[in-house]
């Protein structure tokens, strides 16, 4: 049995009050969505408990862990920081904390980008931090309603969600969230 409060404790130590509130909700979130879907509860509460670990961690820290765990970022990533904290928490979380269940660290390493043929349990927790109870941004409440009926469906509008946004600011698109959302359409066919 995985000791909760010990992670909680930890995250609430190194994290914001706002962070930690949303981690909190978002492990919350993971598991009611494991309750509709099916999915292992106590992977996706840890997952969400931990997915935003090294958010708030200086960018040279997170760049040391996820060397230090035999990664590298790409020119593409270096350029977006809003992507590092999936690969330096998950590293983390292995290095540091001892998680071994690859499941967990798969979950925490896409919870950002997404990427081609996701698992449920990645599935879930990616959901889960878009539709935690403390988000408010525009098409939450239809995220939050397509979350209830059909994990894929809100899969496909999240990953539009960010494409479209990240397009309308002639930001950089993460080769893991474009093969994310073939992958769903591709499902479609199959």
């Amino acid at each position: 049995m995985t000791d909760f409060s010990y992670y909680e404790g930890l995250i609430k130590e190194r994290l914001s009050e706002k962070r930690y509130n949303h981690s909190i909700n978002v492990s919350k979130a993971a598991v009611e969505l494991c309750e509709r879907y099916g999915g292992n509860k106590e992977q996706a509460r840890l997952a969400g408990i931990l997915h935003d670990i090294t958010k708030e961690m200086p960018l040279e820290q997170q760049y040391a862990y996820i060397e230090r765990n035999g990664e590298t970022l790409s020119a593409l990533e270096r350029n977006n920081s809003a992507v590092i904290h999936q690969k330096s928490g998950a590293a983390y979380c292995a290095l540091e904390l001892g998680i071994t269940d690859a499941q967990v660290l798969s979950a925490i390493r896409y919870h950002t980008t997404g990427r081609r043929d996701m698992a449920l349990l990645e599935k879930i927790v990616y959901t889960a931090d878009l539709i935690s109870a403390e988000r408010d941004y525009p098409d939450v409440e239809i995220m939050r309603s397509l979350a209830a009926q059909s994990i894929d469906e809100a899969m496909l509008y999240a990953i539009k969600y960010t494409i479209n946004n990240l397009v309308s600011k002639t930001e950089l698109l993460h080769p893991d969230t474009v093969e994310c959302y073939n992958s769903i359409l591709e499902s479609r066919i199959k």
